[in-house]
C-alpha cells in the first residue's frame, strides 16, 4: 500500500499527458496481471470447433465421390455407396478402402447386416448383397423386393431400408419429374391419370413409403409424399421422413408417418386403395388439404433448410455432446446439420428445429448419417447433380459442453427453453433477448410458398429457474397453425460462454388443452 500511494504522489507531480500515458501503462499492466492470475482456460472458448471437430477423409484415386448410402458394419468399418455404382468399405483403423460390390443403381441406401453382408435399396430394387467367400469381395446379389412401380423416370429414387423392432421393412419410394420422360416399357401398371403435374406417380406406389413383411411381401404403408430423402426411427419407434420443398410443400418438411395416413402431396392418392379414379391433383385444394396429415416440424425455407435428408437418432448415450436422445437430420444446401427438440402435445409429435454444427468445417451435401459405436458420427456427401459437395467427414466430440438450446417445450402462455448450463441471471431475464415473429407456409399446388401473416410476438416475462437451466417464456400471443421462429439475443452461461447457436423454430400445430386465452 505505501508503494502505491509513493507511485500516486509522483504521478500528480508530474505533467498532465505523462499522467495520461503512465495510467495507460498502469492499465495495460493491470489486464496482463489478471490474466496470468486466471490461465485461459477460466474463460470457456465459445467457437464450435472448440466443441467438435470434424475430419474429412481421404476419398479413393478416381472415385466420383457422390455418397448416396452410408452404414457402420458391427466391426467398426464403414461401407459407404456411391452415385455410379460402387459400394466399398473403409476400414477407420489403417484408412485404407477396399472395393466390395459394383454395378448398382443409385444405392441411396445400405444397411449393414453383418461384417460380409449388407441390404442396399437402389433405383429398381432392394437387394441382398453378401460375401459368402469370406475374400471381402460380395459374389452373391439377391432380390429382396422389386415390388413396386418403375417408369424410368429420373427422379423415381428409392430410400431405405430401415428395420422396426418387430422385424419391418421400410423403404420410401420418390415421385417422378415432370422435367423428364418415361421408358416405352415400364414395370408395373401404367397409369396416364397419373402423369399431370410437376410431381407425378404414373406407376404404383411413386410417393408412398412401403413395409416389407418378414414373409417377404410388400405393402403401401402411407402416401402422399414428394421427394422422401431417407427415413428414420426415434427413440420411442416412431418413424419419421423428411420431404423436400417443390410443388405441393411450401416448405421442406418433417413427417411423423404412420399406416395408412396421407401427407399432402396428391400424385400417390392414385394408388390408394378405394380412392377415384381422377387426377389428384386436379381436384379441388380444400378437399386435399382435409385429406392431409400436417407435418411434425416445418423447415423453414432457407432459414434452416432447403433441402433435408436423412433423419438419425443420437443413441449414443452422451458421447457425442449434450443431445442424446434428440435427433439429427441432414442438409444438402447449407453446411451444417438440422438438430430436433420434439414433444408430443395433445397427442400429436411437433417441435422445434435449429442449425447444427454452423462453422464446424462441415461441407455441404449432408445426404447420409451414421453413429459408430464410438460415439462419433460419420457423414455422407452429395451433389447428386444440385447443390452440395462430395465426400465422406467424421465428426467427433471433444468432450467439452457448449452453451446451446437443449429443449423447447411449449407451455399454455409461451415455451420453456432449457439450455445445455446455467445462464446468467441477468442477461437470461432481459426480454430483449427473445425476438419472435410467427407465420405460415400456403399449402398449394405451386412450387414452394412464401411466408403468410408475418407477425412479431412480444415476450411479456422470462422466468429463470432455480437452477439456472430453464428460461419460461411468456408470449403476447400463442395461436395454432403457425412456426414460431425464435432470434436469441446474447445469452451467457454462468461460466462465461457465450450462446453458439441462436436461431430455433417451433411448429405449433396445437396448443395445449388448457392454454389460456389470447389476450
Amino acid at each position: 500500500m505505501k508503494t502505491i500511494n509513493r507511485i500516486g504522489t509522483l504521478i500528480e507531480r508530474i505533467g498532465r499527458k505523462k499522467r495520461i500515458l503512465i495510467y495507460l501503462f498502469l492499465s495495460v499492466l493491470s489486464v496482463l496481471s489478471v490474466s496470468s492470475a486466471f490461465p485461459s482456460s477460466h474463460f470457456p472458448a465459445d467457437t464450435i470447433t472448440d466443441y467438435y471437430e470434424v475430419e474429412t477423409i481421404q476419398m479413393p484415386k478416381g472415385l466420383t465421390a457422390e455418397t448416396d448410402g452410408l452404414a457402420i458394419m458391427p466391426d467398426g468399418r464403414i461401407v459407404a455407396g456411391f452415385h455410379r455404382g460402387e459400394i466399398m468399405i473403409y476400414n477407420p483403423k489403417t484408412k485404407v478402402w477396399k472395393l466390395f460390390a459394383e454395378g448398382i443403381h443409385d444405392p441411396l441406401g445400405i444397411m449393414a447386416i453383418s461384417n460380409s453382408e449388407i441390404l442396399v435399396m437402389q433405383r429398381p430394387e432392394l437387394t441382398r448383397i453378401k460375401d459368402t467367400n469370406n475374400d471381402g469381395v460380395a459374389d452373391e446379389y439377391l432380390t429382396v423386393t422389386d415390388d413396386f412401380g418403375l417408369s424410368g423416370n429420373y427422379h423415381e429414387f428409392a430410400f431405405g431400408p430401415i428395420k422396426d423392432k418387430k422385424g419391418n421393412l421400410y423403404i420410401a419410394l420418390n415421385c417422378a419429374s415432370s422435367g423428364a420422360g418415361i421408358f416405352p416399357e415400364v414395370r408395373g401398371k401404367l397409369d396416364t391419370l397419373g402423369r399431370p403435374g410437376r410431381m407425378y406417380s404414373a406407376v404404383p406406389y411413386r410417393g408412398w413409403i412401403m413395409k416389407l413383411t418378414p414373409d417377404g411381401k410388400l405393402h403401401p404403408y402411407a402416401s402422399g409424399f414428394r421427394s422422401p430423402n431417407s427415413i428414420g426411427f426415434d427413440a420411442n419407434g416412431n418413424l419419421f421422413a423428411a420431404d423436400n420443398q417443390g410443388d405441393w410443400l411450401g416448405t421442406s418438411k418433417l413427417y411423423h408417418v404412420q399406416e395408412g395416413k396421407h401427407y399432402g402431396h396428391p400424385a400417390s392418392l392414385l394408388w390408394k386403395d378405394g380412392f377415384p379414379h381422377v387426377t389428384p391433383s386436379k381436384l379441388p385444394v380444400k378437399m386435399l388439404d382435409s385429406l392431409r396429415t400436417v407435418e411434425s416440424v416445418a423447415f423453414p425455407h432457407s432459414r434452416i433448410a432447403d433441402s433435408p435428408t436423412q433423419p438419425v437418432l443420437d443413441n449414443t448415450g452422451g458421447k457425442f455432446g449434450p443431445f442424446a436422445g434428440k435427433m439429427l437430420v441432414g442438409e444438402m444446401n447449407h453446411p451444417y446439420l438440422v438438430r430436433l427438440m420434439l414433444e408430443t402435445v395433445d397427442g400429436h409429435i411437433q417441435g422445434a428445429c435449429a442449425p447444427f454444427l454452423v462453422g464446424s468445417g462441415l461441407q455441404k451435401g449432408n445426404n447420409r448419417l451414421a453413429f459408430a459405436a464410438d460415439g462419433s458420427l460419420w457423414i455422407g456427401q452429395t451433389d447428386h447433380g444440385w447443390a452440395g459437395d462430395r465426400g465422406i467427414q467424421h465428426v467427433r466430440w471433444k468432450g467439452k459442453t457448449p452453451l446451446e438450446l437443449a429443449d423447447m417445450k411449449l407451455t399454455p402462455t409461451g415455451f420453456a427453453l432449457t439450455f445445455t448450463q446455467p445462464l446468467d441471471a441477468v442477461t437470461a431475464k432481459q426480454l430483449a433477448n427473445y425476438q419472435f415473429q410467427r407465420y405460415y407456409y400456403e399449402y398449394h399446388e405451386a412450387y414452394g410458398s412464401k411466408q403468410f401473416d408475418v407477425k412479431p410476438v412480444p415476450v411479456t416475462s422470462a422466468e429463470l429457474s432455480s437452477d439456472g437451466r430453464t428460461v419460461t417464456l411468456k408470449l403476447a400471443e400463442l395461436k395454432a397453425g403457425y412456426i414460431y421462429e425464435l432470434e436469441l439475443g446474447k445469452l451467457r452461461s454462468t461460466t462465461r460462454q457465450n450462446l453458439l447457436n441462436h436461431l430455433v423454430c417451433y411448429t405449433l400445430n396445437r396448443l395445449q388443452r388448457n392454454t389460456q386465452a389470447n389476450p
